[in-house]
């Protein structure tokens, strides 16, 4: 998503009797080089790569063909890798080509990891950089020995949430499902022809988008994917964008505007919610981690205006009031896609800041949008023209999910992972670590809990065999009160390789000034309360469930 540094942590924690204790520092990784024979590869076998073509029978969906466009042979230190990169190109002629690539280093560790994208993706997910939440100061994976690899989803888009690729079938369908696939038999091509091997254990990253992008490797590719990381996924686009996006725009812009708050009755709100709901886990620190009881306790109606009118920046009118309840609560829009018609309601009432995903600066949208909307009226705006109308000068202020409904169940099975089955994945032995932050207004964390409550219906007490879901408090998207970090991939690799499910694990917090606190990653429903004398450290906490 646009503005979000992919920045943030995630730690593990054992249930014993609803409350955890004896946090460790961190998760004992794996070795990224284990005794693993190694093999290797030079800058002579890096150019050689240079105009290698990929023929469409070695990728596993529709394509014709890829072809690399540029390789090069970079030393990182002492070690060298070949940085390749090129097009997949489509079955259409009129649909874009994906932009792939692949990083071969010279001290391989037979382990790739592929890394999600972002937003509705549009630029290359290069697979140079750490992977999403990985604490700062680490090497990379690629420094490690990874195989990297990522894509721009199947198009190019001018930044933020830029849909005019859902115009062509085969775009959308790249964004929705098919451009990691795609993406993962390139590479395994490449690998082969390189090291004349395959990767013992293949992974893969990503936040938001690229959590969206781990459920499908997990649910579509099973067969491809030894474990993923899936952080806030965007798992149901369809029902984020068009459902909680109409939610939003009809609570905040009906009866003229009545119920829009600007950026000063916005921030008073939050402030009330901290102000009432920081204490309830047994410090003051700027982070909310008793949700639970804040959602029973906060009272809004402090806030009313005298006689429910708007009389200024100091109260909230009852149209005010009212709106924030709508945003606040679940809703059922009328119509199921991909198997739920619930749409999610927003941690506005305990925990969402909006200093980023706000509720825009007009207490009207206009059309063509202007950018002063509210963020979840410009997502709508989005996914209402391009990809459900199909009509780019489409009034998203007439916008009306009923009429729409039969299209936005069409675009749901392209873009939603809502029904996805995971069971031959966790039949195969993969494992999935899901996080979600309490403080993300952005993607609620009652989406993320939607989720995974559909897969504890569905595979009950066996869930936790192959699925950890941790939640992360102060955590919005890549910033907020508590920017979350954490050992994702030597978690999932120690699970994966050694059958050692997470424990004991911690996030770091990466805001300056915090001088990189710690708090215990708690498996969700728990939470981290202060029980020690130390705020700043992990150990001073204990997870409980009440």
């Amino acid at each position: 998503m646009r503005r979000i540094a992919l920045i943030a942590a995630l730690s593990a924690a054992m249930l014993t009797g609803g409350v955890i204790n004896g946090w460790a520092s961190s998760a004992a990784p794996v070795s990224a080089h284990g005794n693993d024979h190694r093999a290797t590869i030079t800058q002579r076998t890096c150019q050689q790569l240079s105009d290698a073509s990929i023929p469409a029978k070695e990728i596993g969906l529709p394509t014709t063909g890829a072809k690399v466009t540029k390789s090069t042979w970079v030393v990182d230190g002492r070690i060298g890798q070949c940085q390749v990169i090129g097009d997949i190109l489509p079955v259409d002629p009129e649909a874009p080509p994906i932009e792939f690539e692949v990083n071969l280093p010279a001290n391989w560790n037979h382990r790739a990891v592929q890394m999600g994208g972002g937003g509705y993706d549009g630029s290359l997910v290069t697979g140079l950089d750490p992977y999403a939440l990985q604490p700062a100061g680490q090497k990379t994976p690629l420094q490690q020995g990874f195989v990297t690899l990522g894509s721009d989803g199947g198009h190019k888009g001018s930044g933020g949430f830029d849909s005019t690729f859902g115009l062509n079938d085969e775009a959308l369908a790249n964004y929705g499902t098919e451009s990691i696939k795609k993406t993962h038999d390139v590479a395994m091509s490449l690998m082969k022809r390189t090291f004349r091997s395959t990767p013992k254990y293949f992974y893969f990253v990503g936040f938001s988008q690229g959590g969206h992008e781990a459920i499908n490797a997990a649910g579509l590719y099973p067969k491809d994917y030894d474990g993923v990381v899936a952080g806030t996924p965007s798992y149901n686009v369809a029902m984020m964008h068009a459902g909680i996006g109409s939610v939003y725009r009809d609570a905040l812009y009906s009866d003229s505007g009545a119920g829009w708050l600007n950026t000063v009755k916005t921030q008073l709100l939050v402030n009330a919610v901290y102000t009432a709901c920081d204490p309830l886990d047994g410090l003051k620190d700027g982070v909310i981690s008793n949700v639970k009881v804040c959602q029973q306790t906060f009272d809004i109606t402090t806030l009313r205006c005298p006689n429910g009118a708007d009389t200024g920046d100091t109260c909230l009118s009852d149209a005010q009031l009212k709106a924030v309840t709508e945003i606040a609560s679940p809703h059922n829009i009328g119509f199921p896609i991909e198997g739920n018609a619930v749409a999610a309601g927003a941690p506005i009432l305990y925990g969402g800041t909006y200093t980023v995903f706000t509720l825009g600066s007009v207490n009207q949208p206009s059309n063509p949008a202007s950018g002063k909307e509210a963020f979840q009226y410009s997502v709508l705006n989005a996914i209402a023209t391009n990809i459900v109308t199909r009509d780019p000068g489409y009034d998203t202020r007439s916008f009306n999910l009923n009429e729409w409904a039969g299209r936005i169940q069409e675009v749901g099975k392209q873009l939603d992972s809502t029904s996805v089955d995971l069971s031959a994945f966790a039949k195969r032995g993969g494992k999935m670590i899901l996080t979600t932050g309490l403080a993300d207004d952005g993607i609620s964390p009652e989406n993320t809990i939607q989720f995974y409550d559909r897969q504890a219906s569905t595979f009950g007490t066996k869930l936790g065999s192959f699925l950890k879901f941790y939640t992360m408090p102060g955590f919005s998207h890549g910033f907020g009160p508590y920017n979350a970090t954490y050992d994702a991939l030597p978690a999932l690799m120690n699970w994966v390789e050694k059958h050692k499910a997470p424990t004991r694990l911690q996030t770091i917090d990466a805001n300056a000034g915090e001088d990189g606190r710690t708090r215990p990653l708690c498996e969700y429903p728990s939470w981290p309360k202060y029980t020690g004398h130390n705020p700043d450290k992990a150990s001073s906490f204990t997870c409980v469930t009440h």
